[in-house]
Formats: structure tokens, C-alpha cells, sequence
């Protein structure tokens, strides 16, 4: 952004006024891109799956080796589980053939794995079995209609009466469709209800409504065709829904609320536009700017899968802030001073008066700072608390509805083979050249190794060892006692891969891994849960400055990183009391207590800490007009929260809405996140930013403004309508207007207790 000259309309100006007075050629513009993206993702588009690749790891070099040594153990592999609720599988062997011979003539299937001739592949009692299919790709990706293709190859053992369910990841795609439209319904019907309620002009609700849609869809058009390619998660276009929407009808109702004041206290509908874009239009692109940081910072993971997490998300709100600042402005110069002709109700904007709710609620909070603070952070700190026993791990097909076939699928490999069944671990020993010469030494490791493991307390079972074809590796299969999701799990892996496999090869020449869905899984955890620090610093560090750099207060900048780790501390323990307690989860639709899915708080972390930002950034933005004009900290913070506090409600209304919708997905981590996103906003729009905010401001008084004059030489300017204002180092200068554009009309409050600072 440029800094413009005080003597004339700066670039944000110049720019709103523009897009007002070709409102016809954004318009076309944005529909041509609408179209253009979809027509391309139709054609180029890929698809969308879960990899949890972590090159580096013992378990990916594990895995590595098993594909590069062992034939057929490429691709990936998924179970059909087979059961028979009378009698054997083995009694259907013509039928077993038949779908294996089906299965392999599908594309995209490597190979089959009879169960019948394949050890340990059918239970004790012989009434479940195990059919392994491996894919060329990840099959979670896979479209719906490839179901229709396994489903008519396992026709034979369906018309004999045996069941047939899909393991993951073959389940998640045949699995009841997902929810996410009905979803997306459900925050628009509430946004609609919200915006009539809170402002009463039809064409005012409509608009940020239209600009949301559309740019979400431009954003998942364009998603669609980044996923060609580049690997997404499957959760991708889940994600950028939840922030694209949320955002976007947040970003221009800001505008349109601004444009509306503007209106109403006599401004020509082309300048109100400019000056929109100028103040308001402001406010979102740094908005936007800091989520879409805090959301990039998750690439400092080095984690794939949270990277493209972090990357759909932010492309979602980068498209919905470019939405607003140009197809914003052009509809509100198509209806020029009709925004307001259709309404339900007197039409409202911003307060202008000393009388407003929000007027009285200010002074509330200026009477009694130090109450609201304590009461604020007292409230903050007790939801807070279950996030102190937070434990991490992967919610698997387990905890799913019983709805799903692969929910279906897991339980019977659970009756069948045992809990541990459902995320066995395979141990890969590398031998080095004496031992694969070596037969008798080989026997003797082998012997070893699986004698020492089967000694590990909570191990079910050992596999005999076995070599790989070219004799580079010994492979051997152990099942723990309990279940992918049980903390002694957990433990177990961790013990086998730092203690009883490094100790049992020790010696030997030979290197030993520990692989496989459970240890893929923990490692996974565990590098994340090794990372979130670096993010946190990262994404805090980086907000810090930016705040620092646009409103010139170290203070301030501060003040809002620390009070949005508390508001995401709060959400953090929401989350651990609903899922990891089981307080309410069945309400939705969680029928047991889960871990916090791993990679759950570090994207929490980073959209919350985004989102706060959101609406710290539109309330100081008017605080800040309030302070150059008055040099008034107390008439400032005072207006600027009755200025903002109706249409930030009402945003944190519908992007709550919006965000607890998607506590209808089936997958379990999506609703974590609704979950943990829709008390956020909920707290930072209530607790934080009408209590926390105003407070703590009054309190620190004309320091909110302080800035030291080298600090302030160093920082680049990003005030695009005028010169920044002088530094307030020393005593405030008599209450004067900094050059430029006229003012917006500052509603005046009555007198503030206290000394005026």
C-alpha cells in the first residue's frame, strides 16, 4: 500500500471510487473468473486426500523400505472385512474367489489379498476375515461412483448373505454423504435472519451475502484446480468453506455498514464508496492480511498435510477480502441511495448518539475498568482449565457413527481379532551385508527380536519374522492389546521404537524401525505437538509487528497477541471438556470420549489467533480515528466501541452460525474444529472485545499511544490515506485533526468519570 499525499483522495480512495462507477465491469469481471475457474477445475481439477508422508521419521523410512524391498506392498492398502454372522467365510470360498477375481479387475487396484490364503488373515472363530486391497492412490480421494464398481465386485458374497464392510481409507468415500452443504445453509439462513434483525435493510443483507458466496466459490474453483497438482487434505474444501463464508459476509458488512453511515450523514454515494474503501476497506485488508499470515505460518510445520490445511484456508480469505474491497464497492455504487428503499424495519447503521446501548455499555466499563478486567480474565481462565490436560492423538474410524461403513468395518476387525487389530505395527529390521549372507545369523535375530518383543508388556501377539525377497530386511508384525486410540498404545510404540528395538538389534550391524497405521499416526502427534511452539512464536511474533507497524503502539500490539491467547486457551479447553471429557459429546454426535485430534490445535490455533485479530483490527482501526482527530484516549475507545459494537455482534453472529453448522460433518475433526471456532468468536466478540479491550485501554490511558521516535523512523508506513500521525512520545498536542479527507462523523459520548487522558 502506498502512502498517499495529504493534499488529495488516497490509492484505497481512488480505487472504492472507481469500482463504483464501473460497478458493470466488476461485476462481469468476477462472474467471467467464477466461471472460468469452474470450467478449468471441472477439466483439471483433482481430488482430495489425507497424506501423512513425514519424510525423515522411522516410521516413513519404515514404510519406505517395505515398498522398496517387498513386492506388492506399494500403493495403498485397504481392508474389505468379510463376516458371517452363521458359520464360516471359509464356507463361501467359491464366492471369496469370485470377489477377489472382480476386485482385481477394477483400475486403479495393484493387488488382492485372498483372505482365505493369506496367514492370520481370518479370525480364531472363522466367522470374520480380512480381504487387503492395495490402490494406486489414496482411495479417501476417490469419487463417490468408484463405490458402485467394489460394490458390484462383492455382489457374489452379498447375494450368500456375508457382510461386506469398507475399512478406511476405502470407507471415507462410500461413508454417508457429507454434511457441508447443509452446513453452509444453515450460516446463510442465520446470516440473512441476523443482518434483518440487526439492520433492518434488505438490500444490506443481501449484499454482504451475495459478495461471500461468490468469492467462496471463486476460492474453491480455484482450490479445486490447485488440487490437480498439489496434495490437499481431505478436510481442504471443508476448511476454506468454514473461513471463506465466515469471513466474507463479515468483510463486507463492515463496508456496507460504513457506507450506510456515511449515506446518512449526507455524503454523495460515489464518495461515501471511496471513503468506505478508504477507512473500512482499510481495516479488512489488514484483517485479512493478518489471518492469512497466522494461517501461512502453519507451513512452518513442515508438515505437508497442515500446510495445505493452512494454504486453502488462507486462499479462502484472500479471495474474500479481494471480494470486498471491488465487488463490494461496485454493488453499493449499483444501489447508490437505494441500499435502504426494501426494509423490515427502520433501517440502522451506526449510533450516533449518547443515548445508544453501546454508548451506556462504554461508560459501564470506564466506571469500573479493574472489575471488568479480573471478571473477563477470570471468565477466560476457568474455561480455559480442561486445556491443561489435553491429550493428543488420532481419531480414527472408532469413533465415528455407526452410520458408517467404516465405523462398521472397525468393529468387526475389533470382535473378530482383537482391539489392537485395527492399528497393528510392523517392525522392520535393515541388515547390513554380513547378515544377509548369513541364514543361521538371520534365524538367530530373528529368534531374538521376536522374542524380546513379545516380552513388552501390553503386546497381543508377534509374527515370526520374516525376510524379504532380496534378504535386505526382517519384517514382523505386533499387534498391541489395546486400541489405536488407548493411550497405552501410545506408550507402547514409544517404547518400542526408543527401547526394545534399538536394544534388540544393538550389535547386530542391523537398524530397526517402527511402522505402520498406529505408529505413522503417533509420530505424526508427536511432531506436531514438537512444532506448535515454533508456530505459535511465529504466527505471534509476525501479528506483533504488523500491529506495531499499522497502529504505531508497541502497547497496543501487544495487548491484543496476549489477549487472544487467552480467548484461544478458552476455546482450547471448550474443546478437551466436550471430546476428551465427554461432556456433551453425544449431543454431538460423538458417542465416547476421543483424544483431540492432532493436528486440531495448531489449526485452532492459527485461525483463532487470525480471526481475533479480525476484529481487534476493525475495533482499533476506529479508535484510532477517533485518537488522531481528539488526541482523547477515553472519547476514543468510548466511541469506538459504540461505532462497532452492533456490526461486530452481529458478524460474530453469523460467522458463529456459520462455524457451529459444521458440527453436522462426519468427520469428527471438522467438528472439533466448529466447535472450538464457534466459542472463540463467541468469547472474542463478547468477553475480549467488550470487556477485555476497553478496559485494559482505559486503564493504560494516553501509554496506549506511545511510541518511541527511533522505533517510529524504523517502521514503513501503511496508513494509505494520509501521513501517520506525529509521534506521541511527548505531551499530547491540543485536540486537532491530522490533514487530509474530512473526518467520518464521530459520535460524541457523554462525559467519562475519571481524569480525561
Amino acid at each position: 500500500m502506498n502512502t498517499a499525499s495529504a493534499e488529495g483522495p488516497g490509492l484505497l480512495h481512488r480505487s472504492g471510487r472507481w469500482c463504483a462507477r464501473h460497478a458493470w465491469r466488476i461485476v462481469t469481471l468476477w462472474v467471467l473468473l467464477l466461471a472460468g475457474l469452474g470450467a478449468a477445475d471441472h477439466a483439471w481439477g483433482g481430488t482430495f486426500a489425507d497424506s501423512f508422508s513425514l519424510p525423515g521419521t522411522g516410521a516413513q523410512t519404515g514404510a519406505d523400505l517395505i515398498e522398496a524391498h517387498t513386492t506388492g506392498a506399494g500403493g495403498t492398502a485397504a481392508p474389505l472385512v468379510l463376516h458371517t454372522a452363521g458359520g464360516t467365510v471359509a464356507a463361501h470360498r467359491e464366492a471369496v474367489a469370485a470377489a477377489v477375481a472382480g476386485l482385481d479387475r477394477l483400475p486403479d487396484v495393484l493387488s488382492v489379498a485372498d483372505p482365505l490364503n493369506t496367514p492370520g488373515a481370518v479370525s480364531p472363530r472363522g466367522d470374520t476375515a480380512r480381504l487387503t486391497v492395495r490402490f494406486d492412490g489414496n482411495p479417501a480421494g476417490f469419487d463417490p461412483s468408484y463405490l458402485a464398481r467394489v460394490d458390484a465386485a462383492v455382489e457374489p458374497l452379498r447375494a450368500e448373505g456375508v457382510t461386506v464392510e469398507y475399512g478406511e481409507p476405502l470407507g471415507q468415500p462410500a461413508s454417508a454423504g457429507s454434511a457441508d452443504r447443509v452446513s453452509e445453509g444453515i450460516g446463510l439462513a442465520v446470516a440473512v435472519l441476523v443482518l434483518l434483525i440487526g439492520f433492518g435493510s434488505v438490500a444490506a443483507a443481501g449484499l454482504p451475502l451475495l459478495t461471500a458466496v461468490l468469492g467462496l466459490a471463486v476460492a474453491l474453483g480455484a482450490l479445486g484446480l490447485l488440487a490437480g497438482p498439489f496434495d490437499f487434505a481431505r478436510a481442504s474444501p471443508t476448511l476454506a468453506a468454514m473461513m471463506g463464508l465466515g469471513v466474507g459476509v463479515d468483510y463486507a458488512l463492515f463496508l456496507a455498514t460504513r457506507y450506510r453511515a456515511l449515506l446518512h450523514a449526507g455524503a454523495e454515494p460515489d464518495e461515501a464508496v471511496g471513503r468506505t474503501v478508504a477507512t473500512s476497506g482499510r481495516a479488512v485488508l489488514v484483517a485479512a492480511a493478518t489471518v492469512a499470515m497466522a494461517l501461512g505460518g502453519l507451513c512452518a510445520s513442515g508438515v505437508g498435510f497442515i500446510g495445505t490445511l493452512g494454504i486453502a484456508a488462507g486462499l479462502s480469505v484472500v479471495v474474500a477480502a479481494a471480494a470486498s474491497v471491488t465487488l463490494t464497492p461496485a454493488l453499493l455504487g449499483l444501489l447508490g441511495r437505494r441500499v435502504d428503499r426494501l426494509h423490515v424495519r427502520t433501517p440502522v447503521a451506526e449510533p450516533t448518539g449518547a443515548s445508544d446501548v453501546w454508548h451506556r455499555w462504554a461508560l459501564g466499563v470506564a466506571r469500573r475498568p479493574w472489575v471488568s478486567l479480573t471478571a473477563g480474565l477470570l471468565l477466560l481462565g476457568i474455561l480455559a482449565l480442561p486445556a491443561a490436560s489435553m491429550r493428543l492423538g488420532h481419531v480414527d474410524a472408532g469413533a465415528q457413527s455407526t452410520a458408517r461403513t467404516d465405523r462398521r468395518a472397525y468393529d468387526l476387525i475389533t470382535e473378530g481379532f482383537g482391539p489392537g487389530a485395527n492399528g497393528p505395527l510392523t517392525v522392520v529390521a535393515q541388515l547390513d551385508s554380513g547378515r544377509i549372507s548369513d541364514p543361521a545369523g538371520r534365524e538367530d535375530l530373528a529368534a531374538s527380536l521376536r522374542r524380546e518383543l513379545t516380552a513388552v508388556p501390553g503386546v497381543a501377539s508377534v509374527t515370526a519374522p520374516v525376510t524379504s525377497a532380496d534378504r535386505a530386511l526382517l519384517l514382523t508384525t505386533v499387534t498391541p492389546a489395546t486400541g489405536p486410540r488407548d493411550p497405552a498404545t501410545a506408550r507402547l510404540v514409544h517404547t518400542l521404537r526408543d527401547e526394545t528395538v534399538p536394544h534388540s538389534l544393538a550389535g547386530t550391524g542391523a537398524t530397526g524401525y517402527v511402522t505402520g497405521t498406529a505408529a505413522a499416526a503417533q509420530t505424526f502427534t508427536d511432531t506436531l505437538a514438537a512444532t506448535l511452539p515454533r508456530i505459535v512464536g511465529v504466527v505471534v511474533a509476525a501479528a506483533f509487528l504488523l500491529l506495531l507497524t499499522v497502529f504505531r503502539s508497541p502497547l497496543i500490539a501487544l495487548k491484543a497477541a496476549v489477549l487472544n491467547l487467552f480467548s484461544i486457551a478458552a476455546a482450547y479447553g471448550v474443546v478437551v471438556a466436550v471430546f476428551q471429557w465427554g461432556w456433551g459429546g453425544a449431543l454431538f454426535g460423538v458417542s465416547e470420549p476421543v483424544p483431540v485430534e492432532s493436528y486440531v490445535p495448531m489449526m485452532m490455533f492459527a485461525i483463532v489467533f487470525g480471526l481475533s485479530m479480525d476484529y481487534e483490527v476493525f475495533l482499533l482501526s476506529r479508535i484510532r480515528e477517533v485518537w488522531l482527530d481528539r488526541r482523547d484516549n477515553h472519547l476514543a475507545v468510548a466511541a469506538g466501541i459504540a461505532a462497532t459494537a452492533r456490526v461486530i455482534t452481529c458478524a460474530a453472529l453469523i460467522m458463529t452460525s456459520v462455524f457451529l453448522a459444521f458440527l453436522l460433518s462426519t468427520n469428527v475433526a471438522v467438528k472439533m474444529l466448529a466447535l472450538g471456532l464457534g466459542v472463540s468468536v463467541v468469547l472474542d466478540a463478547t468477553v475480549v472485545r467488550l470487556l477485555l479491550v476497553p478496559a485494559s485501554m482505559y486503564l493504560f490511558g494516553r501509554a496506549n499511544w506511545w511510541l518511541p521516535e527511533r522505533l517510529d523512523r524504523l517502521l514503513p508506513r501503511l496508513d494509505p490515506e494520509g501521513p501517520a500521525p506525529a509521534s506521541t512520545t511527548g505531551p499530547a498536542p491540543a485536540p486537532a485533526r491530522e490533514p487530509g479527507p474530512e473526518p467520518d462523523p464521530v459520535p460524541t459520548p457523554v462525559p467519562l468519570p475519571g481524569d480525561r487522558r
